[in-house]
């Protein structure tokens, strides 16, 4: 089981970037998907995440009207769509599945698959 996160680079304030994780090896149509990212020196956070139907979808609240998440089942990829960027979204940004639901949809632990994360830097 594979999940490439790619689509990562430098973008100056205000900009915009796509972020894409493609799953392979198994499918995870039925799941969660969704979007985490850890600046140097701080925790992982939750980002995004978008249920298997694309009904249920989740942020945080920082990033809020910026971005969007979206996912294509067909090609069992999910997408982040990132506009208005700000410095402060600078970090590696890591996709993720959820196959359980012990826990919630917003913590690190509720995820069982990771990619290998993208940077994502923005200037000022």
């Amino acid at each position: 089981v594979q999940l490439q996160a790619y689509g990562g680079g430098l973008v100056q304030a205000g900009g915009f970037l796509r972020l894409s994780c493609a799953a392979s090896g198994r499918t995870f149509s039925r799941y969660v998907m969704g979007w985490f990212r850890q600046a140097p020196g701080k925790e992982r956070e939750f980002v995004a995440a978008i249920s298997w139907s694309g009904g249920g979808i989740y942020y945080a609240d920082s990033v809020k009207g910026r971005f969007t998440i979206s996912r294509d089942n067909a090609k069992n990829t999910v997408y982040l769509q990132m506009n208005s960027l700000k410095p402060e979204d600078t970090a590696v940004y890591y996709c993720a599945v959820r196959t359980a639901n012990y826990y919630s949809i917003y913590e690190v632990k509720a995820y069982d698959y990771w990619g290998q994360g993208t940077q994502v830097t923005v200037s000022s």
